[in-house]
């Protein structure tokens, strides 16, 4: 059996954790929003018409900051549409997706289901169709307490609190064609930063994220960051990462290595920012909101006639189905995200709810943990305190489009109570023999060993077999002396909870 040895440093610390790393994403999409979180005759249905089965899910599942309404979504969308009374509200075309919009679902109402599932709001505002005059009345809106024409008009609609919204995206991946209303990066970066500027006058205290790169295989990649940030670099907080993964041409070797692209994605946005920074000799280190990344089978769809000539109200699309590799490449992913938390400040795992997504739901009936649920509901609940970056000594092997890839990756967290190791297993063959010297955490006991893999390694959890995969226990973990021993499966990602 291979073996793979890693030591864990109390010293080697990446960054306090911020919950809003453990982020999510909501796009009026497809089944997302409706027959999703929305679907007022299903039997579990509260009294705004959201599912309590799924805010049951959403709990469990760990995410905190919401990205919301977009997304291309945003770059149609006009706010005063999806507030006030539900009769009134007008149907409108999303033509980012080629849907029908209802707006039964809007501003107040997904602010209200967010307090179920206890999360916080991330608003997007539309910059694609709209501008700086829009975005300054969806603040004043939200969080301006009374006594202005749209505070007031916030009350007046039964929402008399503010919803106080911190973090605010300046619309979405305008640098992609796709976009409604898509832009170069010198005129984009001059309008995010006037947008950015005005928010900031009326509340500096705002976090305000600037769109980065729609992915690193865009032909303006690393050049959009700088021209962008050049405009704005003084009046936003963070730059946008978007990625998204898949396997292809049968080569799992590659897949199972898509952190090594996340990683270097990460590398390239900070030097970039930070070259800008130096550049403009500012004192502030500008931090990445990856708020976008997941499993996405993009070939496939682009392929389907899921986005066709018909205008329809909350069609079927996106619904990918994940294996148990999937599962493991997300787990690796949320790893990547981790290690480098002390730049990457906030991240969205998009999307939530039927589209891509951990969870689906049913129209009526039920509602169940895709296998990517397991990973970061895991993490999400284990990571506590402090990130530790370990050292890894471990055996590698050969692929096609990352090259030389370690077999093995990890990251571990800490507080005074307890602490969690998280690893990777990406052979595809080989079970691992891994042994982690946890000594400087001064834990004396396993309180939890889980791991998620599968003899198929493409096996699924289906509406006909919701709960074909799922967590099992991690046989045989020891700790003993400060070492800890584990066995890694082939194709598996792993989590150790000790105290």
């Amino acid at each position: 059996m291979t073996k793979a040895r890693i030591s864990i440093d109390r010293e080697a610390v990446v960054a306090p954790i911020n919950r809003r790393i453990f982020g999510s994403f909501v796009e009026h999409l497809g089944r997302c929003v409706y027959d999703g979180i929305y679907e007022p005759g299903h039997p579990t249905a509260n009294e705004d018409g959201f599912r309590m089965d799924v805010v049951e899910l959403v709990r469990e599942l760990g995410s905190t900051t919401i990205r919301y309404p977009g997304g291309n979504f945003v770059s149609g969308f006009r706010w005063e549409d999806s507030v006030g009374p539900r009769e009134k509200r007008p149907v409108r075309r999303d033509l980012a997706w080629h849907a029908l919009e209802t707006n039964q679902v809007g501003v107040d109402e997904f602010a209200r289901w967010l307090k179920l599932t206890g999360s916080e709001l991330m608003m997007a505002v539309n910059l694609g169709t709209r501008g700086i005059e829009a975005a300054l009345d969806l603040l004043e809106y939200c969080n301006h307490p009374s006594g202005t024409a749209l505070s007031d008009q916030r009350i007046a609609n039964g929402t008399p609190e503010p919803h106080d919204i911190r973090m605010w995206c300046l619309g979405n991946e305008m640098d992609g064609p796709w976009q409604t209303g898509y832009m170069t990066a010198d005129d984009y970066g001059k309008l995010a930063a006037r947008t950015a500027q005005a928010m900031k006058a009326a509340d500096k205290s705002l976090e305000l994220v600037v769109c980065g790169s729609s992915g690193s295989s865009m032909p303006t990649f690393g050049d959009w960051e700088r021209t962008v940030l050049e405009h704005s670099y003084e009046h936003v907080d963070y730059i946008s990462c978007h990625a998204y993964y898949q396997e292809r041409g049968g080569d799992l070797d590659s897949y199972l290595a898509s952190s090594v692209d996340m990683q270097y994605f990460i590398e390239t946005v900070v030097a970039t920012a930070d070259h800008v920074g130096n550049k403009l000799k500012s004192k502030k280190k500008i931090k990445l909101s990856f708020d976008e990344w997941n499993i996405w089978y993009l070939d496939e769809h682009r392929e389907s006639d899921e986005v066709n000539d018909e205008w329809r109200y909350a069609p079927r699309q996106l619904e990918d189905v994940y294996s148990v590799a999937d599962a493991v490449v997300l787990g690796n992913l949320m790893i990547t995200l981790l290690k480098n938390h002390d730049r990457v400040a906030s991240a969205s795992l998009a999307q939530l709810v039927n589209v891509i997504a951990p969870i689906m739901t049913e129209p009526g009936g039920d509602a169940w943990r895709q296998t990517t649920f397991f990973p970061f509901s895991v993490t999400s609940r284990l990571a506590r305190g402090e990130v530790l970056k370990p050292r890894i000594d471990a055996g590698t092997y050969e692929t096609a489009v990352y090259g030389t890839v370690s077999l093995v990756d990890a990251v571990a967290t800490t507080d005074e109570e307890s602490s969690a190791v998280f690893l990777v297993n990406r052979s595809r063959t080989e079970s691992l023999s891994v042994t982690v010297d946890v000594t400087e955490l001064g834990a004396d006991r396993i309180t939890e060993a889980v791991t998620l893999w599968d003899d198929d390694v493409y096996a699924k959890n289906t509406l006909q077999d919701q709960n074909r995969v799922g967590l099992k226990q991690l046989e045989g973990a020891v700790l003993d002396g400060g070492v800890l021993t584990v066995t890694l499966p082939p194709v598996s990602w792993s989590a150790i909870a000790l105290a």
